[in-house]
């Protein structure tokens, strides 16, 4: 164990190895259920359960990946740009879509909150679920939460988000690319997008941009959401 806790890339290794191996399931067998995210999650967990190995051991190397979180969710600008006339073609509707799937995140977190009798912290922790990361961290911070279980949940969200994305849009008949495209961003931030991407470009820029769209008016949404538990 003292090489791993005196190596300063154990962490990040591991990290991509494990992603590796899940986009080779992913490529292989051809089912949704075999998410890279999902399979590098478990896969980490394992080793460092089997190893017994600390997780400020994992994370002093694991830390630099988070480095990258920003600078990736701004490159998702790209696929917007290149769509940006679809955008203002259609930014009524998508405003709309965007504002519908942020109000009834916020109110669906309200009711269970208060169906289950969560605490204000617990309450504020997952006011941010369906936001990115680098936006729901600083969320759940500033309300009060418990910033690592809101990483976790947002995790959570956007895993099952990507798995379940294409069942939901075919179960509901979904068939418009950019209203499929404002619910999986909306919903299921950067991971949803990644099945957005897979589904089409139209999906993929509009997932996008909801991602952004969603986590500044999540931001606003949270603060007076907050205030009612």
């Amino acid at each position: 164990m003292s090489f791993f806790e005196n190596s300063v890339f154990f962490g990040v290794t591991i990290s991509i190895v494990a992603y590796g191996v899940g986009c080779i399931l992913k490529d292989k067998l051809k089912m949704d259920i075999f998410n890279p995210v999902l399979i590098s999650i478990v896969a980490v967990i394992a080793v460092l359960a089997c190893a017994h190995i600390d997780y400020d051991v994992y994370y002093s190397g694991a830390q630099y990946l988070s480095y990258l979180l920003t600078p990736a969710t701004v490159c998702l600008a790209v696929p917007l740009y290149e769509k940006i006339e679809l955008l203002k073609e259609h930014w009524k509707a998508i405003v709309a879509g965007i504002l519908s799937g942020v109000l009834t995140t916020l109110l669906c977190v309200l009711a269970m909150s208060l169906i289950f009798g969560f605490s204000h912290e617990e309450y504020v922790t997952f006011l941010p679920k369906s936001i990115t990361t680098a936006i729901g961290m600083g969320v759940s911070e500033e309300l009060g939460g418990y910033v690592t279980i809101t990483v976790a949940i947002i995790i959570i969200t956007g895993v099952l988000g990507n798995i379940i994305a294409p069942f939901v849009c075919k179960a509901f008949r979904i068939q418009d690319p950019i209203a499929r495209g404002i619910a999986i961003g909306t919903a299921s931030h950067a991971i949803g997008t990644s099945k957005a991407m897979e589904m089409g470009e139209i999906e993929g820029a509009m997932s996008s941009l909801s991602i952004v769209v969603s986590g500044l008016l999540t931001v606003v949404g949270a603060s007076i959401f907050a205030q009612f538990i």
